[in-house]
């Protein structure tokens, strides 16, 4: 074995020395990296079992597909062929797996063992993946049960499977862990919080860590009725709103006076606006969806004369796994929400 490098450029083919995840932005074909099973000194080994994509991604893929889940496996496994990872070429954004642990590199200094069961916390739009077969695919978690491999780099964090959490729940919390852990971060006590797409398995988390965290008001804003009828169910918001967030200007009138921080979690383009006129000029908006254009964001700031923070939603945040997990515990509610959809 050899000694890799920490952030996995060593298994970019196309463009040698690229890093992993921004392969796919450029021209083709600088898209691919290996997913040969044997490792370097300082990688991780896993046996694959079920991947959870990408929200985004996988509406995307479903709705392409017709929602056929042959169709849907067909699809995935294509992109995974051509790519060597689960890097959906529309969307950019790809998901986390879970699985066993199968080898250890000896150059690694990891708490990882043979055996270990655990959940990747980086993207599969980076992960060296291989897919042998696909058994089953979950419309209503985006999920697929599959039987493959994947590499994690030096870099790649991950968190071992609890034993009080069945792993299909741990495995669509953990997915959107950075969503919960960066409200508990950003909500100050007394502020009013804005979550577009509150009914969804991280509008719901964020919902509950809001409150939690000292939200004055929480208003949940979603568009379909099952979403809202959940997000409901939980009761962590103080209102509820039915709406398009794509529609700017029926966002700002529905919500009123605005808000100090908005959390836009929808997984479709275009809620950028909606987001930027319900938010104060001083305010904050968390861009978690991989669906957004930052871009659009950005320039449309500018164009209605908002000077709002806006903050990229890096899924990253130090005890992320842990937080978001203690509040399945936590909350009997949320968890018979999360038991319900993903059990």
């Amino acid at each position: 074995m050899a000694l890799g490098c920490p952030y996995g450029t060593h298994r970019v083919l196309e463009p040698a020395g690229s890093l992993p995840q921004p392969a796919w932005r450029l021209p083709q074909p600088a898209w691919r990296v290996n997913n040969d099973p044997a490792i370097y000194d300082n990688e991780i080994l896993i046996d694959v079992e079920r991947l959870n994509i990408d929200s985004a991604s996988f509406r995307q893929i479903s709705e392409e597909a017709g929602g056929d889940p042959d169709r849907i496996a067909a699809a995935i496994r294509k992109i995974v062929d051509e790519r060597g990872k689960m890097h959906n070429p529309v969307t950019g954004s790809g998901g986390m797996l879970i699985g066993t642990v199968r080898e250890v590199g000896p150059a690694l200094q990891a708490d990882a063992r043979p055996g270990d069961r655990i959940a990747t916390l980086v993207s599969l739009s980076l992960t060296p993946l291989r897919i042998e077969a696909i058994h089953r695919v979950l419309p209503e978690a985006d999920q697929v049960e599959v039987t493959g491999t994947a590499i994690l780099f030096e870099s790649g964090i991950y968190a071992k499977l609890p034993e009080d959490i069945p792993d299909n729940l741990a495995l669509a919390a953990l997915d959107v862990c950075g969503a919960p852990a960066q409200t508990a971060r950003l909500v100050k006590p007394g502020s009013r919080v804005l979550i577009l797409g509150g009914g969804g398995k991280s509008g719901l988390l964020c919902s509950y860590a809001a409150r939690r965290a000292g939200a004055a008001e929480v208003i949940c804003f979603e568009y379909s009725d099952e979403s809202l009828a959940r997000a409901r169910r939980l009761g962590a918001a103080h209102r509820y709103i039915q709406g398009d967030a794509r529609d700017a200007l029926g966002v700002m009138r529905a919500v009123g006076e605005k808000v100090d921080l908005t959390l836009s979690l929808v997984n479709l383009p275009g809620a950028e606006l909606g987001a930027i006129l319900a938010t104060k000029p001083t305010g904050m908006i968390y861009f978690f969806s991989m669906a957004t254009s930052f871009t659009a964001a950005a320039l449309g700031a500018e164009g209605v004369g908002s000077q709002v923070e806006m903050l990229i939603g890096n899924g990253y945040y130090p005890g992320h796994a842990e937080l978001t997990l203690d509040l399945l515990r936590e909350s009997p509610e949320l968890r018979a929400l999360f038991e319900e959809v993903y059990a």
